[in-house]
């Protein structure tokens, strides 16, 4: 077993997380999803070995809270045992429906698979940040279009051939495109952009690559394509800059005929909620619901609220979901769970479980809008009932919840490290209310802990009196500003 991961790493199996309600693991199984046999093993051995409680994130992985040093070495003993494969090295994400939804323009696991052994042979996973990452988006029905990634590899027609846009930074609708072009070359730039992010340390991204060293790929890629190079062939880095040695002088990036290639200003404007767009700015199909397949069958999306369930009610779902004949549970991004092989009928009688077990059933559910960590008294860092406030904030205020509620114990952030319109954070003062910030930034005003959810009410209120016709709450509390805001929270 190594040594725990710091804050912010990937805890993986072997490298367990330290949190403040012990260690933490993330599980990504290579299959891509379990059988409801294998999730409830892996239930069993989160209450055997951890607290019981069971997480499914925003990338779709799956988390163990609540380990110990030893308990971590036999929670992977056991997770071998069941035969689950976990994957490692630098993450290259597909779709959850990936190769099953009729809907998507390529499967993007023929893409994904050359990509991952690629980077494995540069030898580039020891150099890489722990959350350095590849999206392969072959479209469909649930894009990865809000999944963060430092490469995204996405799937577009062109009269009858697939190619692939190949932007680096962000989500799908703030990344820098770099170009369009066919598999082979895809995977190069991917490389050669992972190459560059190594050479900066392990601690940076594509975000951080120069608009210099943007251009000299789109140079490399011209060449190599001119030339007719093989695939292998991989740009050579400067060790002073970590750029590609340039071919010709210019801007390739419009020179560049290949494909579409972004003008320099390619990034998207002023992104965030406050600006009146969802989180990452980007407005996915949430995988919740009925999502038909190739097959002529369909799978049905139920969410765990707030991304976390007890162990119990997992095993108690998987149960229900093996008797009604669901051959597999796939981790799909958005803190979900897709349940594939039923028979239609099934899926009524599985939401109908799902709902009276507290699972998020329905797209809907004021539940989806609001980011909260385990909170007190789950976790020792936690200042604050985060749950049990999300909870009276949802029944109460469901109708002014457009935007992303990010509700932390502490100021770590952990459910939601971004920014967001509203954040609530436990503090040494009470519940401390965020506008527009992560929860690191300082709160613009104060309430007891245990009243925050009035606080929130008071917000709601000024909101419903105060926004016009057709705006949305996102919008009205840009338009209000965060004096008037924290007045409002602040209001007894």
């Amino acid at each position: 077993m190594n040594a725990f991961s710091r804050r912010g790493a990937c805890p993986a199996l072997s490298a367990p997380m330290q949190t403040g309600d012990g260690l933490l693991v993330r599980l990504n199984p290579v299959a891509g999803g379990l059988s409801p046999r294998s999730l409830i093993g892996l239930c069993e051995s989160a209450l055997k070995h951890g607290n019981g409680i069971m997480e499914v994130t925003a990338r779709g992985s799956l988390q163990i809270r609540g380990l110990t040093a030893e308990s971590a070495v036999l929670l992977a003993a056991e997770v071998d045992a069941l035969g689950i494969a976990v994957r490692t090295g630098v993450p290259v994400e597909t779709g959850p429906l990936a190769g099953i939804d009729p809907r998507e323009i390529a499967d993007p696991r023929a893409l994904a698979e050359p990509v991952r052994a690629a980077v494995e042979e540069a030898g580039l996973t020891p150099r890489l940040g722990p959350k350095v990452s590849v999206v392969v988006d072959g479209g469909g029905q649930l894009t990865m279009d809000g999944v963060t990634a430092d490469v995204r590899l996405k799937a577009v027609g062109d009269g009858g051939n697939v190619l692939w846009t190949v932007s680096v930074a962000i989500d799908g609708q703030s990344a820098r495109l770099l170009a369009t072009v066919g598999d082979d070359a895809a995977r190069d730039i991917t490389v050669a952009a992972l190459r560059m992010v190594a050479e900066k340390g392990r601690d940076a991204h594509a975000k951080d690559l120069s608009e210099r060293q943007l251009a000299s790929l789109a140079d490399w890629l011209c060449l190599t394509s001119l030339r007719e190079a093989p695939p292998s062939v991989l740009p050579d880095i400067s060790p002073s800059r970590g750029e590609i040695s340039r071919v010709a002088g210019g801007s390739p990036l419009s020179t560049l005929k290949i494909g579409e290639i972004a003008h320099e200003d390619a990034i998207s404007p002023q992104a965030g909620e406050m600006s009146g767009r969802t989180e990452g700015g980007v407005q996915d199909r949430r995988p919740i619901g009925l999502f038909p397949l190739s097959n002529d069958t369909t799978a049905l999306g139920i969410a765990l609220p707030y991304g976390s369930m007890p162990a119990e009610k997992l095993i108690a779902l998987a149960q229900s979901a093996l008797s009604l004949g669901t051959a597999e549970i796939r981790l799909a991004p958005g803190r979900a769970l897709l349940f594939l092989g039923q028979p239609p009928a099934a899926n009524p009688l599985l939401q109908t479980t799902a709902a009276a077990l507290g699972f998020v059933t329905t797209a809907a559910d004021p539940r989806t809008r609001i980011a909260a960590c385990p909170g007190t008294p789950a976790c020792a860092s936690g200042r604050i009932a985060t749950r049990d406030i999300a909870e009276t904030i949802a029944a109460e205020n469901a109708d002014i919840l457009d935007f992303t509620l990010h509700i932390s114990g502490c100021a770590k952030g952990c459910a939601h490290p971004g920014s967001t319109a509203l954040t609530i954070v436990g503090g040494e003062n009470g519940a401390g209310l965020v506008v527009n910030a992560t929860a690191k930034a300082l709160p613009a005003g104060y309430r007891p802990g245990y009243d925050a959810a009035r606080g929130v009410s008071r917000v709601a209120a000024m909101i419903r009196s105060a926004r016009f016709q057709g705006e949305t709450a996102a919008a009205c509390l840009t338009r209000l500003g965060p004096a008037a805001i924290a007045e409002s929270y602040r209001q007894e």
